[in-house]
């Protein structure tokens, strides 16, 4: 038997897996680490290749370890340079000196030892904890359960996208879609939807191999911000005042207004500009209600029938549903064991994070109790740091 078995190998359950052991809540022999995935961290590493993110947006105190400096310290240890590794006030890191600090903590706790690729198909209670059901026929039995399954696996494609996709598959495509060829493949020009920073992100990559070929088409005036959420969440005043929330309708509402969804930074904005201001990139305004295909082109058009660009090949940036990560096996989960969940059908939690004996949440479904800061590196250093004070 596992002390600790977590559903999830990603951001969120990596960090859940390194203050467990730093902690000294378990060792690695008793740990569980199962994911869908060959290895830790495939789907971060996946998604941040395809849009070619040279520095997250996350200061550098956001990472896997315990201790804020670790990577900072990793850096000077290892005489990586400074200037490269880190961007601007914040000290934003490099995405190869934050994947490269990864590395390291992975090695050096040997997280690969726990680690178990198999696709979750049930969790059931048993007297002296939890039974995970693999879709091979496996199962894993342990003390203790975290729930740290992100959304990343659910793409959202808008229903015109997917009329497209039905009628000629090959025209477009999610960034963040498994099956995404590669760019050389595609046919031009290409057209990016979304006003994020995915899509800037990518914008930028392919105006760079593709100059005169990439259109971004947004649906809002870019929203510039240098977090996804106001700082202010990190700490006591916003944390505070949101648990006092007794409505968890409220606590929803006012993640969904804290939240500066489909934003980008400012540096990313300004270079952005610069691009289009060279002529390798386009900006176009506009909302897609219809899609068709005719001689070898792709017609956008807007609600009223106009028609708002022709294209090549259509690579969504649309982000990901909003809906309950590993739905298909929990639904039954939480009927069966009648586990508390408000009105959008995410967790109610304790402030621990415990949804039910032995069991835990954290990223997207810790999101009700921590904020909206629960789906980024540092709501998962925040999870993870409540779960272990209170074991």
């Amino acid at each position: 038997m596992f002390d600790w078995i977590i559903i999830g190998g990603g951001i969120q359950g990596m960090t859940m897996a390194t203050f467990l052991l730093k902690a000294g809540k378990t060792t690695v022999d008793h740990l569980a680490i199962v994911d869908m995935n060959d290895e830790p961290l495939a789907r971060w590493k996946k998604c941040t290749e395809v849009i070619s993110m040279p520095y997250l947006r996350s200061p550098s105190v956001h990472h896997l370890d315990v201790k804020p400096f670790s990577l900072q310290t990793y850096v000077k240890k290892n005489a990586l340079d400074w200037n490269t590794a880190f961007y601007g006030r914040y000290k934003r890191p490099s995405l190869a000196s934050f994947n490269e600090h990864c590395e390291h903590l992975i090695e050096d706790l040997s997280l690969k030892q726990a680690w178990i690729q198999g696709k979750v198909i049930a969790v059931s209670k048993t007297e002296t904890g939890w039974t995970v059901h693999l879709s091979n026929g496996g199962e894993l039995i342990g003390q203790k359960l975290v729930l740290a399954m992100g959304i990343g696996e659910q793409p959202y494609w808008p229903i015109w996208a997917e009329e497209l996709k039905q009628n000629h598959e090959s025209s477009v495509f999610h960034i963040f879609d498994g099956k995404l060829p590669a760019i050389e493949q595609l046919q031009g020009p290409i057209t990016i939807i979304g006003g994020g920073i995915s899509s800037v992100h990518l914008a930028l990559k392919l105006s760079e191999s593709h100059p005169n070929e990439v259109t971004l088409l947004k649906r809002h005036p870019f929203r510039v911000y240098d977090f996804d959420s106001d700082p202010a969440w990190l700490g006591p005043k916003n944390q505070l005042s949101f648990r006092k929330l007794k409505s968890f309708q409220k606590r929803r509402e006012q993640i969904i207004q804290a939240r500066h969804k489909g934003s980008i930074p400012p540096d990313l904005h300004m270079k952005l500009l610069n691009r289009v201001k060279q002529g390798t990139l386009c900006l176009l305004d506009g909302e897609v209600e219809q899609a068709e295909y005719r001689n070898g082109k792709i017609n956008l058009h807007d609600k009223n029938g106009n028609l708002i660009e022709q294209t090549g090949t259509v690579l969504l940036a649309t982000g990901f549903k909003p809906s309950l990560p590993g739905k298909e096996w929990l639904s039954p989960v939480i009927d069966t064991y009648q586990l508390c969940c408000s009105e959008c059908g995410y967790p109610i939690v304790s402030r621990s994070l415990q949804w039910g004996p032995d069991l835990y949440v954290t990223g997207a479904l810790a999101e009700l109790e921590i904020g909206p800061i629960a789906r980024n590196i540092s709501g998962a250093r925040y999870a993870a740091g409540r779960i272990v004070d209170s074991v």
